[in-house]
């Protein structure tokens, strides 16, 4: 009898707790109306966004999380704003280290002195991301001895920060048919507080996950990834809240940033970044037209948030169509500006637009910077963004007016594409070039060139235009940092050639939900060359300090520290470290795949760590791994070839790393090797664009005429920024996408 009333009673707690799952709540909530502010009335906001009790069965479901090992590690609390406002000395809590996204540490046992003796502690074979279409971009979160990251293709994994090895992982399983995404396959982190760590998802899903089991806790629907909206950014958490703004500027989206709440995924608010009609800011745009509907101005990257002011921070994207602007006279707000709004409600603050009716792809991508300086003996709140114009814009952060001169000056003008009378110009130094000259011409331009080219602004319509900066910058999205020290803003640059023409055809004829609109055609002038800057400069003078120029693109990120250091990743996959002071180099170490994405520091029982994905990048062109590597004065290995195989850690779950340079196909479904379009699509597209009519890095392969083996050749070995696809894909894989892609001049 007694062992019966035990049984019994094991069945009524097991019935209790299993009706008061997280899931269960966060169902119930699902009922209940959600509390929207800001400008939203247009739509009903609840059927983008919905909150949905996890399934394994539905469409993108995990397919289970895998645990290695015990987690003994403390749950992330309810981070106070003090604790996520101060820089990093010892957990990297935020994707950029601190609320301001300064990325600087004030740790200082890794310095000038001794970084030279900077040696490989540990390595970790992630084990998806492998395909073309990947990129890792990356930024670790750290807490307590654990670090959580996340793959190219929505892989997110918990590992021992002390060790590398894997303490769980979650496949978040993107849809096969994914194809509204503008600049190859990539995610750049994650977010963590309260217990729980979230994810951004590339098909425009919100989740969160228990910390220490990587479960599904809840998921939110933010937006259809089917009308072009995508998530690339890292959220933040703060205050309770997850703050994620969507990308998908390309495809005639209507951007956004909203909060969620942090328990069970219920949207708070969100504000749209175009006005609707009557709104201020709606008088930049056309009367009676739908421009607003889906004119763009997407959300990149992290925001930063100023406890003191509640003030939330963040730049806009391009505008859609993002090179045509003869059907959208004005300036065009809140496109291609800088944010800013109240963190509890997304009430409107302050902007500043730093390109008016932009028709040249050179929005914002790069995270704002807070910063806290003096200038002429007062102590000044300022925000800093790094454009792809190739100029810092250095504002006041309490009301978004300019802390060093910003100078609205008149501008070339093309009537046909309505453009700005004038450009805001910053006093101070570019950090890239910002004009083609004859001398440029001569040194860098095939002699057949024969083209128009100018300068930053110059308009275009019939006749291609080669300009600079291009679409890629100035700055990208690889996050600049400021180091309080030195008081230096350190940025990555880009410089190199592009061309732009309108299409010649009637945009409102080109419009189609879900998929490219930019209305015009832009690709990189073909055998010219593609060059990089890192570069410091002062914040109270806007001039450049120091400057290191590369022989290829800048895209990975920075890093700075107390120890009077930068680091930052190179295409070749070397990280390197710089005296900040000075920008002379005193350390790198080259690893087996691109090093694009940030750098991070952290220390555990005393000892400091310094750690990076490198995993490549479909834009950058750079050769693709999988794998973080973490650095320490203490560590063994001083170079790639004295790292014993079996020392590598590795992912136990079904999708392995590759085993060598061939096997790069990663956990997705086995593509059938005459498929060259499904092959295009996972290799090509993110340069190339769709039907190869022209993406962010190659040339439309529409008007390229070229014959069947000249394009074998071409993908086989790779030249200019295109890199060889030998290595990775099969002699008739390579025949499949080389037919298919010839294929497309017949367009």
């Amino acid at each position: 009898m007694k062992r019966y009333f035990l049984s019994l009673i094991a069945v009524l707690l097991l019935l209790i707790v299993t009706s008061c799952t997280p899931q269960d709540k966060s169902s119930n909530q699902n009922e209940e109306k959600s509390n929207i502010q800001g400008n939203n009335k247009q739509e009903n906001i609840q059927e983008k966004s919905t909150v949905t009790k996890p399934d394994t069965k539905s469409d993108g479901a995990n397919t289970g999380p895998f645990h290695h090992m015990d987690y003994k590690a403390k749950a992330a609390p309810k981070f106070s704003a003090d604790e996520l406002a101060k820089n990093p000395e010892g957990d990297w809590l935020t994707n950029g280290g601190d609320l301001s996204n300064s990325r600087y540490s004030p740790m200082d046992s890794i310095n000038t002195s001794n970084v030279k003796n900077l040696k490989v502690e540990w390595v970790t074979s992630l084990g998806s991301g492998f395909e073309f279409k990947y990129s890792g971009e990356a930024t670790p979160i750290v807490y307590d001895g654990v670090m959580f990251t996340i793959t190219g293709a929505n892989h997110i994994q918990a590992l021992d920060a002390k060790t590398g090895k894997m303490i769980w992982e979650y496949n978040a399983k993107l849809p096969e048919e994914l194809n509204t995404v503008c600049c190859g396959w990539t995610s750049r982190g994650v977010a963590l507080g309260d217990g729980k760590v979230f994810v951004g998802l590339l098909d425009a899903r919100l989740i969160a996950l228990d910390q220490k089991t990587g479960d599904l806790v809840w998921e939110t629907r933010v937006d259809d990834w089917e009308k072009g909206y995508t998530i690339t950014s890292a959220p933040l958490y703060y205050d309770g809240k997850v703050y994620t703004g969507v990308a998908g500027g390309e495809y005639g989206i209507k951007g956004h940033l909203a909060a969620y709440d942090s328990g069970h995924g219920k949207e708070v608010w969100r504000k749209f970044t175009l006005p609707a009609q009557g709104e201020k800011g709606s008088e930049t745009w056309p009367k009676d037209s739908d421009n607003m509907l889906r004119g763009g101005a997407p959300v990149w990257q992290t925001p930063a948030v100023d406890p003191e002011l509640n003030m939330i921070y963040f730049s806009t994207g391009n505008t859609s169509p993002d090179l045509d602007g003869s059907n959208r006279e004005g300036d065009n707000l809140y496109a291609n500006s800088v944010m800013a709004l109240d963190a509890d409600t997304g009430e409107y603050k302050w902007h500043f637009q730093e390109v008016h009716h932009d028709i040249w792809d050179l929005d914002p991508a790069n995270p704002v910077v807070l910063f806290d300086v003096e200038m002429k003996g007062k102590l000044r709140k300022g925000i800093v963004q790094a454009g792809k114009t190739g100029w810092l814009y250095i504002l006041d952060r309490t009301n978004g007016e300019p802390l060093i001169g910003i100078e609205e000056k008149p501008v070339p003008q093309n009537e046909k594409q309505k453009t700005s009378p004038t450009q805001p110009i910053p006093i101070g130094d570019a950090f890239v070039p910002q004009t083609v000259t004859d001398e440029d011409v001569k040194r860098d331009l095939p002699k057949e060139f024969k083209g128009e080219y100018g300068d930053i602004f110059t308009p275009f319509w019939d006749k291609p235009v080669t300009l600079k900066p291009s679409p890629q910058g100035g700055a990208n999205w690889p996050p600049s940092a400021y180091n309080p020290n030195t008081e230096y803003f350190y940025v990555l640059g880009n410089d190199n050639y592009f061309a732009y023409a309108h299409y010649g055809e009637d945009e409102e004829d080109k419009f189609e939900e879900g998929k490219e609109y930019i209305g015009s055609v832009w690709q990189p002038v073909e055998k010219s060359p593609s060059r990089g800057t890192v570069t410091a400069m002062d914040i109270k003078t806007n001039k450049i300090v120091w400057q290191k120029n590369w022989d290829t693109i800048a895209y990975s990120g920075i890093l700075t520290t107390k120890g009077n250091l930068v680091f930052t990743g190179h295409n070749d996959g070397r990280i390197i470290a710089y005296n900040a002071t000075n920008g002379d180099e005193i350390w790198d170490f080259k690893m087996d795949a691109g090093a694009n994405a940030p750098p991070i520091t952290y220390e555990i029982d005393g000892k400091q760590y310094i750690s990076i994905y490198a995993a490549g990048n479909t834009l950058a062109g750079t050769k693709h791994g999988d794998k973080i590597y973490t650095f320490s004065l203490e560590g063994k290995y001083g170079s790639l070839d004295d790292i014993p195989k079996d020392q590598i850690n590795t992912s136990p779950v079904k999708h392995k790393a590759a085993k060598n340079e061939k096997d790069q196909k990663g956990p997705d479904k086995k593509v059938a090797a005459n498929d060259g379009k499904t092959i295009y699509k996972n290799n090509c597209l993110a340069c190339h664009g769709a039907e190869g009519a022209g993406g962010h890095n190659g040339p439309n392969l529409q008007e390229t005429e070229m014959d069947l083996d000249a394009v074998i050749k071409q993908v086989n070995k790779g030249s200019g920024s295109m890199p060889p696809f030998e290595q990775t894909l099969s002699k008739d894989e390579i025949q499949s996408v080389a037919e298919y892609v010839k294929s497309l001049s017949k367009k």
